[in-house]
């Protein structure tokens, strides 16, 4: 259990400014400082003379034009950024930061180097994203506050620590026949939940993956149809009898709220949602289904018919051990504010009908 207290530890210095450091097996441990929660005097306190270099992911890098290998773009592979006099706290803000991009004339130039310590700097992109962070970095600082191994930010989220937590009955619109399942674990704040609907009856249950969109399920955003969805998949699975709405907190496809209305700015200038995600640094859908097949086999099910468009659902559900016998689709219509954004998962993240 230290290594996930050391991982809750490192994600509180992140979110603070402080610096923590990366050791990773065979490798000099990475100290870093994530840009996003920094100021000037935290950079000059961890890097004496306040010039060292930038560690960013690649599809950032990508974006910037900071890579040759456009190609082989994978948002999950480091980019460092060599250390130079013009690489100044404020500039080093805006190569991570994608809303300063039309704003913000980027000098240079900019060179990248060589990545030595691979291991430690992949866990580093894969925390920013735990901690809702910018996926970038100072590094090669000092003064670390905690330090942590990759293994451990891997652990972070490991869907088999999942366990039940309590249920209780719950009537909700739609389906008063219900029943509320709470699911947690103990290194991660993420309490996930199930929705039961109806009673067995022998058959696999309908089941709904829902990822929370706080804009949409309750604020009734028009940007995106998951509010239209939830609500609809509560009054499907209830015509059909029994079945489970699996409501999963990984919130604008795993990247957290924060970056999520980052990204809902892009989209404002003109980017689609798969090309935002990208140019904030991310990849283009981060959750875990995983977490959903773990629940599901906690609550004894091990064949569903899902309903979905997606077919990335079906083969996270069928990888982790869950059997889907039937794809079932789920489509509403669009509105004007949304259209482009389901021709987009359409068109670009293989949404089938």
């Amino acid at each position: 259990m230290s290594g996930a207290r050391d991982v809750a530890r490192a994600i509180d210095a992140l979110r603070r400014g402080w610096p923590i450091a990366i050791h990773a097996p065979g490798e000099p441990p990475l100290p870093l400082l994530a840009v996003e929660t920094a100021d000037p005097c935290g950079r000059e306190t961890f890097m004496t003379g306040g010039v060292g270099p930038l560690l960013i992911s690649d599809g950032r890098a990508a974006t910037l034009k900071l890579t040759n290998q456009l190609a082989a773009a994978d948002p999950d592979t480091p980019v460092v950024i060599e250390a130079a006099p013009w690489l100044d706290f404020s500039t080093a803000v805006a190569l991570a930061d994608p809303q300063f991009d039309l704003a913000t004339p980027l000098k240079g130039p900019f060179r990248t180097t060589a990545v030595t310590r691979p291991a430690a700097s992949l866990a580093a992109i894969r925390l920013a994203r735990i901690a809702g962070l910018l996926p970038a970095f100072f590094i090669d600082g000092s003064g670390p506050e905690v330090t942590i191994a990759p293994a451990a930010i891997d652990a972070h989220q490991d869907a088999r620590a999942l366990h039940l937590a309590t249920r209780a009955r719950l009537p909700v619109d739609g389906a008063e026949d219900a029943e509320i399942v709470a699911f947690r674990a103990p290194d991660s704040s993420d309490e996930h939940v199930a929705l039961l609907i109806g009673q067995p009856d022998g058959n696999p249950p309908l089941v709904r993956l829902h990822s929370e969109c706080l804009t949409g399920d309750v604020l009734g955003s028009l940007k995106c149809d998951c509010g239209p969805q939830l609500r609809a998949a509560i009054a499907a699975i209830a015509a059909n009898g029994w079945g489970i709405l699996l409501y999963l907190r990984q919130e604008g496809r795993g990247i957290g709220l924060v970056n999520k209305l980052r990204a809902y700015a892009l989209q404002d200038q003109g980017f689609d949602t798969v090309d935002a995600n990208v140019r904030l640094g991310f990849a283009i859908d981060s959750r875990d289904f995983g977490v959903a097949a773990r629940m599901l086999d906690l609550l004894g099910q091990r064949a569903v018919r899902l309903m979905t468009n997606n077919p990335a659902k079906v083969a996270g559900l069928e990888a982790a051990g869950v059997s889907v016998v039937e794809r079932v689709p789920h489509q509403l219509p669009p509105n004007p504010h949304n259209a482009r954004y389901l021709a987009t998962k359409r068109d670009r993240t293989g949404h089938q009908l």
